[in-house]
């Protein structure tokens, strides 16, 4: 098994991370693969998807799903038929089924999961309809329920898929923040993004960027996402083809401007559709940094938060190189550095609870065993994400209860983009020193 495939000890990584995705109500394909390659993860579910995703190696992305993918999955759009269609609640752990091109999609039983509304589906159609500009509308199932719909638009300049989806952004003073914020450029390629409050103070997010990060004269993917101050989520999607995925280009863009996505997402109509969706299960007694029942005992820490990584990655640079870009927060943080001979991008995870994965991360390759136990990776690979003459070198370490830290470097600013140096800004063992340093076990975790 290579470094970057993970056998689930969950019970399959491929459909945990499908649920993960599909929290709002969207989807995409893994076709057939519990593979996916480092790249660091953008924004958008990045605390929930971090977890997914830590078992891959690198510093992690979902490479190759652009805006969609990085913002929860790719537009839902209309199916031939279906008596009910319905979407995963945010953070609901078992997978449903999702609204795909040519499908509404139907339940994974006869009940709902909990967190779920039973929506009319002929409600959504009308408060989509009646918040965009005229238009001839194609939908399917429209006898269904749930809280998700796609449909064809049509204004006379070709078809375009068109997709809203309604959810709870999850518990917590900072939920769905992520989905309100603009990604790093160093890892989602998009033309523009703007993010800020509205009258209500709730906030919203606009970015027009594309289906695929690397191919730019595909599909365009143009999305807004706003978070109610009561913790709700309106997320709209349109693309310039009717479907997003493999569909025949029909329109130079998408069909609403980013002022039209924004007034589609804010309409006051959403709010009564909003409040037929249940709040979302409790927490077990027990789980991870929390107090359990009286006598149980209490898990070690599992998830680091705040700026904790991304200082500790600013300290440990080599002397000598400039920081022209940083970001992420909790257990991710990135910076793209210059020595004067390039931009180079360098990112960093750091996870408790990963030693059920280290047999498959650390048993084949160039690994080393350090007297303390810690095991040591070292990868030197071309980059998978299309930039031409990428190469990404790795110093992947674990210790023997399960702490890893993983650290990548790129020879360019963007994994997305062309090489802009012959290799990394870091040699191989300056990864490997900054993979070991004791201070990641310092940085505060709960």
């Amino acid at each position: 098994m290579s470094q970057h495939e993970h056998h689930d000890p969950e019970g399959g990584f491929a459909d945990e991370l499908g649920s993960a995705l599909r929290s709002t109500g969207e989807s995409f394909g893994l076709d057939g693969r519990p593979e996916l390659v480092s790249g660091g993860l953008a924004r958008g579910r990045r605390r929930l998807l971090r977890r997914r995703l830590a078992v891959t190696g690198g510093a992690l992305a979902l490479a190759g799903i652009g805006i969609g993918g990085v913002y929860a999955g790719s537009v839902l759009t209309p199916g031939k038929s279906a008596e009910k269609a319905s979407v995963a609640a945010p953070r609901t752990p078992a997978p449903t089924a999702t609204p795909t091109p040519g499908s509404t999609g139907e339940p994974a039983s006869d009940s709902l999961k909990p967190g779920m509304a039973e929506i009319p589906l002929s409600q959504i159609a009308d408060v989509l309809k009646a918040n965009t500009p005229a238009g001839q509308w194609r939908f399917d199932g429209l006898d269904g329920t749930g809280q998700a719909l796609g449909g064809i638009y049509d204004d006379g300049r070709g078809e375009a898929a068109v997709g809203i989806s309604l959810s709870r952004a999850g518990r917590g003073p900072d939920a769905g923040l992520d989905m309100v914020t603009c990604p790093e450029k160093a890892y989602v390629p998009y033309d523009r993004c703007t993010e800020g409050r509205i009258a209500d103070g709730s906030r919203v997010m606009v970015i027009e960027g594309y289906e695929y990060p690397d191919k730019r004269e595909e599909t365009k993917s143009w999305r807004a996402v706003l978070l109610t101050e009561d913790g709700f989520l309106v997320d709209a999607s349109e693309y310039n083809a009717p479907a997003e995925k493999g569909g025949t280009i029909t329109r130079e863009d998408p069909p609403f401007t980013a002022t039209q996505l924004k007034k589609l997402v804010a309409a006051e109509a959403w709010r009564p559709l909003l409040r037929q969706i249940p709040p979302l299960p409790t927490a077990p007694a027990g789980t991870p940094g929390k107090a359990g029942a009286p006598g149980q005992v209490r898990q070690a820490p599992s998830q680091i938060t705040g700026n904790g990584v991304r200082n500790t990655l600013r300290a440990l640079l080599p002397q000598g190189l400039t920081v022209t870009d940083k970001g992420g927060g909790g257990e991710f943080a990135f910076v793209v550095v210059d020595d004067g001979k390039g931009k180079s991008l360098v990112q960093v995870n750091v996870q408790y609870g990963m030693g059920g994965a280290s047999g498959d991360l650390f048993g084949t390759g160039d690994v080393t065993t350090l007297p303390d136990g810690r095991r040591v990776k070292l990868t030197q690979q071309p980059g998978e994400k299309g930039g031409a003459g990428v190469v990404w070198w790795t110093a992947d370490t674990m210790t023997k209860d399960g702490f890893r830290v993983v650290v990548s470097a790129f020879n360019t600013g963007a994994q997305h983009e062309a090489a802009t140096r012959a290799e990394p800004a870091l040699t191989m063992e300056q990864l490997k020193t900054i993979a070991l340093d004791p201070k990641w076990a310092k940085i505060p975790a709960k």
